[in-house]
């Protein structure tokens, strides 16, 4: 009886683990540009970098002339953290 609880652990363990292991290994890539969304309106709040961690969870992926066109004419501010105005060579 002791036998098969403590097999039947293992098992759950390993397949845990395995889990893990896929959804490391299947991450989606990270964006190039991210814009942050008001979590109130879901109008843009800021346009954030790839992989800046001050992002927050409600976020839409944009492609580079995107992230270039929301921070000249749209006027949505840069994050002041990851800079992607200076990452994109934008100059005031």
């Amino acid at each position: 009886m002791w036998l098969a609880r403590i097999d039947r652990k293992i098992a759950a363990l390993e397949q845990r683990q395995a889990e893990e292991e896929h959804r490391r290994t299947h991450r989606p890539p990270v964006p190039d540009w991210i814009l942050e969304l008001n979590r109130a309106t879901g109008h843009p709040q800021s346009v954030h970098v790839g992989d800046c961690g001050m992002a927050g969870r409600r976020r839409r992926q944009v492609d580079q002339d995107g992230a270039r066109r929301l921070l000249t004419v749209d006027g949505v501010p840069a994050c002041p953290i990851c800079r992607p105005d200076t990452a994109l060579h934008i100059t005031d």
